[in-house]
């Protein structure tokens, strides 16, 4: 039939290779139904058509399901104990750290990343890997231009440090810029890398089954070497976590056996 859900969720997987059966049903089918009740459609059918034949709505769409909300230091106190705790700890015994930022969006947290790394004099291997779904996300984060609202959460000497103001936005420097490097990557189906020391999913799981959940955090454990650290968001939690091989070590932080 098609006008059923199940239908819609394979043509739109054919249009956009993104698969929504790994969502939530209720929370992704309000939004969609939303969606399309503001573009003037009812029927799924008239609905795939649309987003066919117009790339500006198909654009605005993709936006809405993927749902890219970031800040720079989102939840201040989880980034402190990141700073004063987990990276410590990590670079203990190891002459530099490997590190990635899943499901990045328009580059808040990697930056976010890049400018401690660059204060505390972190020691890395390589730069920082920062991935997402959406290119168009990936291709405002290589810009690094923000709003003032948008900079909020930056302390303010490092707004000094690393952000040329311009009117009403901010170019984050080059240096920081050069320091992450942005691919896009779909976590649901590509195959991730090895040996991360610190890897960051924060605020992206939530929207996906808990089938969903579990896949990809034990991909993300598999990501890990042995005693690497996954820092997941603040309405998130790990319940298998012993199961994965992952124990807490601090609230939102599981570390590799």
């Amino acid at each position: 039939m098609d006008n059923s859900w199940e239908w819609f969720i394979k043509r739109f997987e054919t249009l956009s290779k993104i698969d929504l059966t790994a969502y939530k049903r209720p929370q992704m089918e309000r939004r969609i139904n939303s969606f399309m009740r503001s573009a003037g459609v009812q029927q799924y059918k008239d609905f795939i058509i649309l987003l066919t034949n117009d790339a500006n709505l198909y654009r605005k769409f993709l936006e809405h399901i993927t749902i890219n909300v970031s800040e720079f230091f989102r939840n201040a106190n989880h980034w402190q104990v990141l700073e004063k705790q987990v990276i410590p700890e990590l670079i203990k015994e190891r002459r530099g750290i490997r590190v990635w930022s899943a499901g990045c969006s328009t580059g808040e947290e990697p930056y976010s990343l890049a400018m401690m790394i660059k204060e505390k004099k972190v020691p890395v291997i390589e730069r920082i890997l920062a991935t997402d779904i959406d290119q168009e996300v990936l291709d405002k984060a290589v810009k690094g231009v923000y709003s003032s609202k948008g900079v909020q959460g930056v302390p303010p000497s490092y707004l000094t440090r690393y952000f040329k103001r311009s009117g009403d936005s901010y170019q984050i420097s080059e240096e920081i810029r050069t320091m992450v490097n942005f691919q896009r990557q779909d976590m649901l189906k590509d195959v991730f890398g090895r040996d991360f020391d610190l890897i960051l999913c924060r605020n992206v799981v939530i929207y996906f089954t808990e089938e969903t959940k579990n896949r990809l955090y034990m991909k993300f454990a598999k990501a890990l070497r042995s005693k690497g650290v996954l820092f997941i968001g603040s309405t998130e939690q790990i319940f298998q976590a012993r199961e994965l091989g992952l124990k807490s070590i601090a609230t939102f932080f599981y570390q590799k056996d």
